[in-house]
């Protein structure tokens, strides 16, 4: 499956058959921001153009203390390959980087169920 550029915001729905991979990096807040850099800057460059990629967003917690990153992958076998890729390439300058300065708790969710709020005045 192949998607266009309007296609690939992200989006949260059930049963979109997307996967998607949410790392939360737990960092000193002197470092959240620099760990934002590599992590974008290696989004940007490399993982973004990869086959099965959809979307990321990163998050950063108001304590400094996390980096929540939510990137979602067209089926489990896109991101299965994604990570084999990855680990068959060798740590990266910006990976060994992001290990020496944070740590972190990787996990891949399918969306169980989605729930918005009433309509916003100011959004019709």
């Amino acid at each position: 499956m192949r998607f266009q550029a309007e296609d690939s915001m992200t989006t949260i729905a059930e049963n979109s058959g997307f996967v998607t991979a949410i790392n939360v990096f737990t960092v000193e807040p002197s470092n959240q921001q620099r760990l934002i850099e590599l992590l974008a800057g290696m989004t940007e460059t490399s993982v973004r153009n990869l086959p099965g990629f959809v979307s990321a967003a990163l998050h950063r917690s108001v304590d400094g203390c996390r980096v929540t990153m939510y990137a979602q992958w067209a089926s489990a076998q896109h991101y299965q390959d994604y990570q084999a890729m990855r680990s068959g390439s060798g740590v990266s300058p910006e990976v060994a980087e992001i290990l020496a300065i944070a740590r972190f708790d990787p996990a891949t969710y399918e969306v169980a169920k989605v729930f918005a709020g009433p309509s916003r005045p100011d959004a019709d």
